[in-house]
């Protein structure tokens, strides 16, 4: 048996869902550094719902590419695709769950990353095959996570109101409140984003060997520029947060991280290897998102 969960564990690569834990867990800290109660039914739920389908979409990733590279399943490809639909399935109906627990809303976006999701490895053209991985994957994780998760818990028309109708369709944006949670989701989705950038410059060879033209293909040594002001930009969304009271003032101490954070970036710079130094995106991930939520956790004793 702790073979056959080990077998599964390694299938859906559980080591990498740290993207969607730290955004669920830094938003349900900014939910209570803003005093705001927890619905925790739909908030279990909505962790569940993502939690599942994060590992449906990548054990999708693994089951497509070893078509057509030298790796090897955990699971005879039967199983593995039996794996799939259980997964897909027990996501789907948390996920419609929710939506009939709360509104329209829910259903379009939840929808959207279910769509995306799914779409990421399969079809003629999968996403992962083309320049806009590190994009996807920030926005998905990075900004949807957190929308949503507010969403739920915050009061109807925090952020917009839909009225649907045989006729009429009326979406309502409340503008200030939208920019506000995408200056939050600005950490997340960068950082999630360098995760995505460190692993295609480092594949940039094995990639382009099996038709696939990442980002870094077309940016070049760009790539790398790019992966520094990605990490840069949170430190100024972080200060912007503070000024425009998004945060408590306590979260500058984050800034005291970016001494580590630009080490590890010129660690990369030096030398991109897949065994070597694209953990330093894992570790700048886990740095930055961990210190940023825990100061928000702070802030709410304190302030």
């Amino acid at each position: 048996m702790k073979i056959v969960v080990k077998r599964f564990l390694d299938y859906v690569e559980i080591k990498t869902k740290i993207t969607s834990f730290f955004a669920f867990l830094m938003t349900i800290a900014f939910l209570v550094y803003k005093g705001q109660s927890i619905d925790w039914r739909l908030t279990v739920i909505f962790f569940c719902s993502m939690f599942i389908f994060d590992l449906t979409t990548t054990a999708i990733n693994n089951y497509i590419d070893t078509k057509t590279n030298d790796q090897v399943l955990q699971f005879n490809r039967r199983h593995a695709l039996l794996i799939i639909y259980v997964l897909f399935a027990i996501s789907m109906a948390l996920g419609l769950y929710l939506a009939y627990a709360t509104d329209v809303v829910v259903l379009i976006i939840g929808g959207i990353c279910f769509l995306t999701g799914v779409l990421y490895t399969y079809g003629p053209v999968p996403i992962s095959r083309q320049p806009l991985g590190e994009i996807f994957s920030g926005v998905f994780y990075g900004l949807f996570i957190p929308f949503l998760l507010l969403y739920i818990n915050l009061p109807k028309g925090t952020f917009l109101s839909v009225s649907l109708g045989w006729e009429r369709v009326s979406v309502e944006l409340m503008v200030v409140p939208v920019l506000k949670v995408l200056l939050l989701s600005v950490i997340p989705v960068c950082t999630t984003a360098n995760i995505m950038l460190a692993n295609n410059i480092c594949d940039i060879e094995k990639d382009v060997s099996v038709k696939r033209y990442t980002l870094p293909y077309y940016l070049g040594d760009k790539a790398l520029v790019l992966f520094a002001l990605l990490y840069y930009l949170t430190y100024l969304a972080t200060i912007a947060m503070v000024v425009v009271g998004v945060l408590s003032p306590i979260c500058l101490l984050f800034l005291l991280t970016f001494f580590i954070v630009n080490k590890n970036i010129k660690r990369f710079m030096k030398h991109q290897d897949k065994a070597t130094t694209f953990m330093v995106a894992i570790i700048n991930y886990v740095i930055i998102m961990g210190t940023i939520t825990l100061l928000i956790f702070i802030s709410a004793i304190f302030t």
